[in-house]
């Protein structure tokens, strides 16, 4: 059996601010837990303007 966890831009990692060194730190920090990493998406939500904001997820793995 399976389980899985989901990282996005406002995961408490980032403290709202996202940035590539504190996803490594996150995704090492979750390898530690048991965690792998199976899928990255980005996906577009409607923004501020009518402007489409883009946003990173970040699909972890693990035998539970």
């Amino acid at each position: 059996m399976k389980e899985y966890k989901i990282l996005t831009q406002k995961d408490k990692w980032f403290g709202g601010k996202f940035d590539p060194m504190k996803l490594e730190q996150a995704l090492n920090s979750y390898a530690e837990e048991g965690w792998r990493v199976v899928a990255t998406a980005t996906a577009s939500f409607p923004g501020f303007m009518s402007s489409n904001r883009e946003e990173l997820i970040t699909i972890l793995e693990r035998d539970k």
